[in-house]
């Protein structure tokens, strides 16, 4: 099915390009009429830069605003410079409030302040109550446009208002009930209340056991709690219980491919951005990439002041040095390994902190395990490479001891800064293979010492 959908956009926007470049725009607007709004961003967004606009203008009022709100955030910025103020106010206005804010992340704050000023006074509330919680919290990533009932409500007096609000609510499907001063009592599902009789009471029917977060939990909790318990949308409340708002599952699902691509980057000892690494000038990739990259350099050092120190063994046995490379790499993928196991479970919640012992004990025991079969092996490559039993029975060694630290460290670093409150993949494979590489050659170089008697 993904396939056949990324077909179909390339094949729309070769087609679009080719009549652009035509100026053939009636045939334009017509090939986007049967074209679902989410293609149609990708497909504008794939676009020349001189062309988006124009495709963008096509489009009719009210299709415009659902397409800009999945356009990327740079093609958004490019397109309100394009457009005459009055052009921005009317997409701008009539986005959904959470939508809204987000985008108001992605530019200067300048620009900011001009667009609030001239939102409909309720629209500019509306974002500005979103906007003043703090980044990456349900309060700042949720809808105030919700539907709200009362307990003492008959389902005919229920549905009336569903009716006469369904047009201005993000989400009808799940509906909140609160009490007079707006405190969360119930939820009731839209199923449940066409099915029940038309004078029943609300409160008679809604659940009263209600799963819900706060304005002020984190995102990625967030995301975790709906995946969890397979909701649509998860109802916000305030300190005081009050509800303010729902957070729906089309944002869970941006928040999951945004929080998964900060773990990768970490993961690969990259300092990640809010905005498309892809379209990212130079000079802002090199700044985010050389901080890690200085780290480690840096660390790396320890390694040649390791062997500086060992310098005399290597120079009565110069095959010891052959085998350098060989153990280091290893000690770092194993390590490496056990570091992403252990990082990907705390991130989806799979492993608990109360496990903490009982994982990194399977990682040592794992670790043991992959030390012995792979310290047979080389064992006998360095016998046949170099035709030196000592030598050979060194570097079985020292893989060995090397293979458990690195899956000691590997699973008991993630967690480390997890109980600091940090997160785990910043103890990412490159910092964990660059602190292996130092203990490795340190292990090695003492356990040929010892076995070589020099």
């Amino acid at each position: 099915m993904t396939g056949s959908r990324r077909e179909l956009q390339e094949l729309v926007q070769a087609q679009l390009e080719t009549l652009l470049t035509q100026e053939n725009y009636e045939g334009a607007k017509a090939l986007l009429v049967p074209v679902q709004p989410v293609d149609i961003a990708e497909v504008i967004g794939n676009l020349p830069e001189a062309m988006q606009a124009i495709a963008f203008r096509l489009l009719s009022k009210e299709e415009a605003i659902e397409v800009y709100e999945y356009l990327d955030s740079n093609v958004q910025q490019a397109l309100l410079e394009e457009f005459k103020r009055q052009d921005v106010l009317d997409i701008v206005d009539r986005m959904s409030p959470d939508d809204r804010a987000r985008l108001f992340d992605e530019l200067p704050a300048k620009v900011v302040r001009q667009l609030l000023q001239q939102l409909t006074p309720a629209e500019r509330d509306a974002t500005a109550l979103l906007l003043g919680y703090k980044p990456n919290t349900a309060g700042r990533i949720m809808t105030p446009e919700y539907l709200s009932l009362k307990e003492n409500m008959t389902v005919t007096q229920a549905l009336e208002r569903i009716r006469s609000l369904a047009d201005v609510s993000e989400m009808i499907y799940y509906l909140y009930v609160t009490d007079d001063a707006r405190r969360l009592s119930g939820t009731l599902s839209l199923r449940d209340l066409i099915k029940a009789q038309p004078e029943e009471f609300i409160g008679n029917i809604m659940t009263r056991d209600v799963v819900y977060i706060h304005t002020d939990t984190d995102q990625e909790e967030v995301a975790h709690t709906i995946q969890r318990y397979d909701f649509v949308a998860l109802p916000v409340v305030d300190t005081e219980k009050r509800l303010v708002g729902i957070v729906t599952v089309d944002d869970v699902l941006d928040i999951l491919e945004q929080e998964t691509t900060e773990d990768i980057y970490a993961l690969g000892g990259l300092e990640s951005g809010a905005d498309n690494y892809f379209q990212t000038n130079l000079f802002t990739v090199a700044r985010r990439r050389v901080s890690w990259l200085l780290i480690l350099l840096l660390t790396n050092t320890l390694t040649s002041a390791v062997i500086r120190n060992q310098e005399d063994v290597l120079e009565q046995v110069v095959t010891l040095a052959a085998f350098i490379p060989l153990l280091i790499d290893t000690g770092g993928n194993v390590g490496a390994q056990s570091s992403t196991v252990v990082i990907r479970g705390l991130n989806t919640q799979e492993i608990r902190t109360r496990e903490t012992l009982n994982v990194i004990r399977k990682e040592a025991i794992a670790g043991a395990l992959l030390g012995v079969m792979l310290g047979v092996v080389v064992t006998v490559w360095a016998f046949i490479l170099q035709g030196n039993l000592a030598v050979a029975i060194a570097v079985g060694i020292s893989l060995f001891a090397i293979s458990l630290i690195a899956s000691l460290s590997g699973a008991a670093l993630p967690f480390l800064f997890h109980s600091l409150k940090l997160d785990p993949a910043l103890m990412s494979a490159p910092f964990i293979t660059t602190a292996v590489d130092v203990l490795g050659v340190l292990i090695y170089l003492n356990v040929a010492r010892w076995i070589l008697r020099l």
